[in-house]
């Protein structure tokens, strides 16, 4: 019988997010990036098998991020307009890694970005914002042409990268709060989610708290 209660609900995770000096190549191609960056498969603790690899870092010019879908029959579906409802890999943080706080903050941020869609051609990656769920207050608008996003379609799926400049993450401050609320929602057409740790049953776009903490060290 499935369980009514996600296994990964009943853990407060906390895993080291790797430093980079030098942010990897963000063109699509994966270059640069290593095991190291994986994020942790924990959709295993509740029997779901991963269908993509993901990757992150950090440095002092911000944070990265870097996925890798395969297994696709069909080139990625995305509307920059209603971006939830295509491919697209979304990204939460909080820079105050509240987890007491059920409402997001002006800390707390949400980032799209999309393999697809964007540019004249409307086959370029695309990047954006979107605002949480009955936060208690909202971060300050973010300057989306700053951040790097790239993709390379392929015929059984997509790699994307992608790279948010310090100037677009509200209260980014490695040295003073080096543990940050972190979350990821990849939505395929094909595949389904993968997600970090809850899915849309359990409101992660609107509570931080079910979200896992970061540890922003330059150790090993």
């Amino acid at each position: 019988m499935t369980s009514l209660i996600p296994n990964r609900l009943l853990f407060d995770f906390e895993f080291p997010l790797r430093y980079r000096a030098e942010t990897p190549p963000i063109d699509g191609q994966l270059r640069g990036w290593t095991d190291a960056e994986l994020l942790p498969k924990l959709g295993e603790l509740d029997g779901r098998r991963d269908f993509a690899d993901v990757w992150a870092c950090w440095n002092e010019q911000g944070l990265s991020i870097a996925c890798r879908v395969t297994g696709k029959s069909k080139p990625p579906q995305c509307d920059p307009r209603e971006y939830w409802r295509g491919d697209n890999l979304r990204l939460c943080t909080d820079m105050r890694d509240a987890r007491t706080v059920k409402r997001a903050t002006r800390f707390c941020q949400q980032f799209h970005f999309l393999p697809a869609g964007g540019g004249r051609s409307r086959q370029d990656a695309i990047a954006g914002t979107g605002k949480l769920k009955r936060a208690r207050e909202d971060a300050p608008p973010v300057p989306t042409e700053r951040i790097i996003v790239a993709s390379r379609i392929t015929k059984d799926g997509y790699s994307l990268e992608a790279h948010i400049p310090t100037s677009c993450l509200n209260g980014f401050d490695p040295e003073e709060h080096p543990r940050i609320g972190f979350y990821y929602m990849l939505e395929d057409t094909e595949h389904g989610q993968q997600y970090l740790t809850v899915g849309d049953d359990l409101q992660w776009d609107a509570d931080p708290s079910t979200w896992a903490t970061v540890v922003l060290t330059k150790g090993p």
